[in-house]
Formats: structure tokens, sequence, C-alpha cells
């Protein structure tokens, strides 16, 4: 192919080609099934779990060039492995330019992860000369703690560790804690509406104002996704005070996800976190789900994993990321 590494990077039987669409969604989906036992991945995962052709769709349909940015390893006309590049911009104007590979077991351990991985880094150098943000673009690359193959391969290849999530997961909605102490006077919780949309970004952006390798997250965007039936705030008079922005899953409707909780720095240690994530996982039993998903920063310095271990969650997974320069 002419946008690519060449036949030589491979082994013999062995090519890479671009991704024909739905056509292929299935046999990635596959490969991603084959993955999920040695890599230890988590089916119900908020993170990154095993999705179907249809959640492949999806998520290349908001690949800028999804024909340019995706690319198949094919072996006697099946499909083996994938690799997949995206990019956004962070809170301090970072460049972000992700690539994501799988590969299934049998076709490991002979160049093929290496050669992929070069075709990231080569198409990410070509996209950062086109777009102009060489001055402050990084590449960088997902890995569980769990998957040993990837993990190993990036650090040969002189990515360094920046930070990492850790999933956590409330495994029955049924059994959840009272509220413990109640949160200060004067604080009332309840649900969102679109009078206090703006609010509720608001709080969620300025949460993360003291944390590095955050992405942007304009109001529009915030807009496009809100799913508000499960979302609750905490008031203090007219002031929004902390929002629990709850949903449950579109392709798994008995998870439920805490997608935000975030209460406004000058009431933290009130008790306001915990009465929001309790109402937003009540909600999310009301609405059908029996089990619910969180992820967080493990050098979180709100200390929230405190707080979710608290009302029940586990640990199920750690993600990982890592980095290095494009130069």
């Amino acid at each position: 192919m002419s946008d690519g590494i060449t036949g030589q990077d491979l082994p013999a039987g062995y090519a890479f080609r671009r991704c024909r669409g739905a056509a292929d969604h299935g046999a990635m989906a596959e490969v991603r099934l084959g993955c999920a036992a040695l890599d230890g991945a988590d089916v119900q995962s908020v993170v990154e779990g095993v999705p179907s052709a249809a959640e492949i769709g999806e998520a290349s349909a908001t690949l800028e060039e999804a024909s340019e940015d995706q690319i198949l390893v094919v072996c006697g006309g099946s499909v083996v492995g994938y690799s997949t590049i995206r990019r956004w911009q962070e809170r301090d104007d970072t460049w972000l330019y992700l690539h994501r590979g799988w590969l299934l077991p049998e076709h490991r351990r002979q160049g093929i992860g290496s050669a992929m991985l070069r075709w990231a880094e080569d198409r990410i150098r070509r996209l950062v000369a086109q777009h102009g943000t060489a001055g402050t673009a990084v590449i960088g690359a997902n890995a569980m703690a769990s998957e040993r193959d990837a993990t190993a391969l990036l650090l040969a290849a002189g990515y360094r560790r920046v930070f990492s999530l850790v999933e956590l997961e409330l495994n029955d909605l049924r059994q959840l804690p009272g509220p413990g102490s109640e949160p200060s006077a004067g604080i009332r919780t309840g649900p969102i509406g679109a009078p206090h949309y703006r609010e509720a970004w608001r709080t969620v952006v300025d949460s993360y104002a003291d944390r590095g390798f955050t992405q942007k997250w304009p109001f529009q965007e915030f807009l496009d996704s809100a799913e508000p039936a499960c979302w609750r705030a905490a008031w203090s008079g007219d002031d929004v005070v902390g929002v629990a922005l709850c949903s449950i899953r579109r392709h798994a409707r008995s998870v439920g996800e805490v997608e935000e909780l975030s209460v406004r720095s000058d009431r933290r240690r009130l008790g306001i976190g915990r009465v929001l994530l309790l109402d937003g996982l009540r909600a999310l039993r009301e609405h059908g789900a029996t089990t619910a998903r969180l992820f967080t920063g493990t050098a979180n310095p709100h200390r929230s994993y405190d707080l979710y271990e608290s009302v029940g969650f586990r640990r199920r997974n750690e993600y990982v990321r890592y980095r290095k320069r494009p130069g």
C-alpha cells in the first residue's frame, strides 16, 4: 500500500490494508474478542471493553479520516489485527495523537506488533506535519496493566508511563448503603434540567483545573452528548455546588456508568459527593441498571477512590497511558 509500511516490515504471508468500513467491522470485533482472554479484557468495561461490530462502526465514524487512520493486518485473507489513530487537544493546548492496536495472540512475537507501531508513528508524524502542531504534539498509546505484550512493546519503543486510570464496579445496585452523614445545612439535591446545563458543565470543567493530561471539553460537546435522565445536582440556594452525571450504557442496558462526580472546590469534605453519588446510583437503578461502573485517576488528589469504595465499588482493572515525542 502507498500510505504505510512496506511489505518487507512484515513476515511472509502478512500484509497491511486499509479498513473497508462496515464490511470489516465484524472481523475487527472478532480480533478484539480473540485478544480478550489473554490480555485480561473486561467485557463490560466503560473504559475499554470488548466491542461489537456495531460499536466498532460507531467508533470508526468519529475518526477524522477513517480510511487513513485505521490499518488492518491480514493473513491468508483473514483479518488478524488492526490499529487505529485519533487525536484531541488537552487543556494545556497539547495535541495528543493516540494510537491503539490489537493483534490475535497466535500471531504475536513475529515482529508484527512492532510493524503496527511503526505504521502508527509514521502516520502520526505525517499528521503532525500536515496540521502544523509540531510544537505541541505528543504521541500517546494505551495499554491495560494486564496487557503484558503491549506494555513490553511500548516500553521497548521508548514510551514512558504518564498516568493511569482504575476502573471500579458496584456489582449490585439493589444493595446501596445509606447516605451516612448528611451534607451541610441548606444543601438540596435533585435532577438537572436544561436551564442548569451550563452550570453543571462548568462544575465539571473547573474540577479538572489542577489536573494534567485532561481533554478540552467545550460546552457544545457537553450538549451533544447530554443524557440527563440520571443526572443529579446539589444546590446551595440558587448555585450548583456539585453534580453526578450518570447514564445507562446504550449497548448494555443493565450497566450504569458514573461519568462524572464533581463538587465545587469550596464545598468539598462536607458529604455532598456521597449524597450525590448515591442519588445518581439510585437513578440508574430506577432506569433498569443492575450494576454500575466508573473510572478515576490513580493519582486523584481529592481521594475520590476512598468515597467510591465506601459505597461498595471494587477495582476491576487499570488502564495506563504512555507517551513519547514525535521527533
